[in-house]
Order: structure tokens, then C-alpha cells, then sequence
């Protein structure tokens, strides 16, 4: 999601409607309209303009080692120059699936899902390294993945 877009005001029913999918993805439009007192038609078009707006996304969510990827990191970057720069050129690599940029140790946070450590170790060397601006790297590598969760409601 980008934070570029202009993110709609959002109301009671909007709250609503995003927490019910952030606890199952796959709710009937209807459910959601008979738990917030829409119609199904309103509640699609509700969640279209709240998907169209950047506010949410509605995504499978799996398990990389059951697809086949069992080497997951994250990488702390360290740059020299403007790191928004850096973090776009970051952020178009397929590979890389977060891309934050922070204050404190480093300066952008990636987080990658590879096959194994062969492609982890191509994809820090021959991509990442590379970049105009990327100082250095540090790999934190994922041992056991402990929790994940995407429910943290609205605000």
C-alpha cells in the first residue's frame, strides 16, 4: 500500500467493514452488510473504493515455506545520499516484499522470501549492493517465523 495516496476519511461503517475483513478475507459481502446494516451492493462498493484508495488490500496470505521459499530475511541498508531515492530503487525489486525507511542503525529495512540461500546471497551481491547510494548491508536472518498478524483493527 502506498502512503503516497490520499486516504479518505473513514467512517464507523468503513472501520467496521475493514476490521471483519482484516479477521477473515474471504466474508461474504453480504455478512459484512448484515453486520453493518448495508445492502451487499453498498458493501462492494464500500470495500472498492476503500481498495481503489490504497486504504486496504485484500491478499491471500501463505506460508513461504509450503511454496517452496525456506530462506526469509530481513536486511538492514545503510545509505549515503537521499535515502527516499534508494528506498524506490529498493522497492521495484521483485523479490524484496517490504520496504520501510528508518531512523536509528539503518537506514531502510527489506524484507526478501528466496528459495534458498543461494538466491539470497545473488540477490544481496548482484542487486542490492549495486545501487547508487547503498552503503551497506546487514542480514537478519528468519530462524522460525513466531507471529503474524494483520488484524490490528482502525484507529
Amino acid at each position: 500500500m502506498s502512503s503516497a495516496k490520499k486516504n479518505p476519511s473513514l467512517d464507523a461503517v468503513a472501520k467496521t467493514i475493514i476490521e471483519l475483513l482484516q479477521e477473515d478475507g474471504r466474508r461474504s459481502y453480504s455478512d459484512i452488510g448484515r453486520v453493518v446494516g448495508l445492502s451487499e451492493a453498498a458493501v462492494r462498493q464500500r470495500v472498492q473504493r476503500l481498495t481503489e484508495s490504497g486504504v486496504m488490500q485484500i491478499v491471500a496470505v501463505t506460508d513461504p515455506m509450503q511454496l517452496g521459499f525456506h530462506r526469509q530475511a530481513m536486511i538492514g541498508i545503510r545509505v549515503s545520499g537521499d535515502t527516499r531515492i534508494v528506498a524506490e530503487a529498493i522497492a521495484r525489486v521483485d523479490a524484496i516484499d517490504y520496504v520501510v525507511i528508518t531512523v536509528g542503525a539503518f537506514d531502510v529495512l527489506a524484507e526478501v522470501v528466496c528459495e534458498d540461500d543461494d538466491q539470497l546471497l545473488a540477490l544481496i551481491n548482484d542487486v542490492i549492493r549495486p545501487i547508487e547510494g547503498v552503503v551497506s548491508t546487514e542480514t537478519f536472518i528468519y530462524a522460525k517465523l513466531q507471529k503474524q498478524l494483520y488484524n490490528w483493527g482502525t484507529r
